[in-house]
């Protein structure tokens, strides 16, 4: 029934973590961590499609 509560609940909540285990939490960690890795690599890979455009059109190059 909890797990029924959770999806329930808005997603950009903070989480209650006071009441999380060590392994939980390093759990959590992991998993934010994977999150910041793959949102770097989807701003390189925009910026690498910026400056392929950028030069494809001659921005800043006026």
């Amino acid at each position: 029934m909890d797990d029924e509560l959770e999806k329930l609940k808005p997603a950009g909540l903070p989480a209650d973590m006071q009441s999380w285990n060590i392994e939980d939490l390093q759990n959590y960690i992991a998993h934010m961590e994977a999150e910041i890795i793959h949102a770097k690599a989807l701003i390189a890979d925009k910026g690498a499609v910026n400056a392929a455009a950028d030069a494809l059109f001659g921005k800043g190059n006026e």
